[in-house]
């Protein structure tokens, strides 16, 4: 259910909702950041990297404090990582899109929270080549929690699990097969686990969309890594932003294309 809000207030919400995502999406980017290098996510103040200063107010401002800072610490210079820029960029349109495709809503809620898991599923999928079984359990509990909330409770969980069955059990079964002819190692078992977390949400033929469209955006970001990579490139980020595109409107584009061929 979506309330309508005046357009004054409309635009505050949608105004609120990127401030918050970009601040989410800076928490983020640390927290993946931290995981990479060993660091507890939850205790410690944020610091340079550099010089190890700690971070006070006016570093921590999401978009604002780069550009104030023109990408540098302020205390010894060094630069930041424009990932950190892009992280708040992305996060605060993550949120933003969201809240403009569902109003003011449970869905809305919902899908910020798991939007941002995915975020941070990509991130750190891109960074250690694993996706943590903690964000893949998020999102599965995350699901049964605004279950009741959903239109038919019993129609959304035969889909879901229609969808977690034939998402994860076909990719798993590719897998397999894949694993037998090339004799490696080809798809992870993050990955296979989180195409099945991501059935939950999609359902059987939005889910399809979402093989379709993670495997498009798998090949141009392997295929844009330079030439001396290792052959191996994370999953996880085309698979995050495919969920992303699908989740908001895939049953649109479902639609539209059923209207040509149907």
């Amino acid at each position: 259910m979506s309330y309508e809000l005046p357009f004054g207030a409309q635009i505050s919400f949608l105004l609120l909702m990127y401030l918050a995502g970009a601040c989410a999406g800076s928490f983020i980017d640390c927290a993946a950041e931290r995981r990479k290098s060993g660091e507890s996510i939850v205790r410690g103040r944020s610091h340079c990297p550099a010089c190890g200063a700690a971070l006070g107010a006016i570093d921590l401002v999401p978009v604002f404090s780069y550009i104030f800072l023109r990408g540098r610490c302020r205390r010894c210079g060094a630069e930041i990582p424009p990932r950190c820029l892009g992280a708040e960029l992305f996060g605060g349109l993550l949120w933003f899109s969201t809240a403009f495709r569902f109003g003011f809503s449970l869905l809305t809620l919902e899908y910020v929270l798991l939007f941002s898991a995915l975020f941070a599923a990509a991130l750190i999928d891109y960074d250690t080549m694993e996706i943590p079984d903690g964000l893949l359990l998020f999102g599965a509990i995350l699901y049964a929690v605004f279950l009741p909330f959903s239109g038919d409770p019993s129609a959304s969980v035969k889909q879901g699990l229609l969808g977690a069955v034939a998402l994860g059990g076909g990719i798993l079964a590719v897998s397999l097969l894949l694993d037998f002819v090339l004799r490696r190692e080809s798809l992870g078992g993050g990955d296979v686990k989180l195409f099945a977390m991501l059935g939950l949400y999609t359902g059987l033929w939005r889910g399809l969309l979402l093989l379709i469209l993670s495997c498009v955006l798998g090949l141009f970001f392997a295929f844009s890594r330079k030439k001396n990579a290792k052959k191996e490139f994370p999953f996880g980020p085309a698979i995050a932003l495919a969920a992303w595109v699908v989740l908001l409107v895939g049953q649109e584009f479902i639609d539209w294309y059923l209207s040509f061929v149907l």
